[in-house]
């Protein structure tokens, strides 16, 4: 049996649904317990994922700095700063 974590979309749905059981007060304790436990993984796990978007985001914007021409570089052929 695979253990794969939903994508960060199904997870943020499934803990909107959560908070609105928790919020409309229909839940016993028991079942908010359950509740409660289920949504506090599902919050772990989209932060999880949104730091590793994060982190993806700041070295693909470092690569592109790198990449990118220094204020002080010469144009190119074409007269162009790239």
């Amino acid at each position: 049996m695979t253990d794969k974590k939903p994508s960060f979309e199904s997870a943020f749905e499934r803990l909107s649904e959560i908070v609105e059981q928790l919020e409309s007060g229909d839940a016993g304790l028991e079942e908010s317990l359950k509740l409660y436990a289920e949504g506090m993984k599902l919050a772990k796990l989209c932060g999880e994922k949104l730091s590793e978007a994060e982190k993806t985001i700041e070295k693909l914007t470092a690569e592109a700095r790198a990449d990118a021409p220094s204020p002080d570089s010469p144009p190119s052929e074409d007269g162009l700063p790239f």
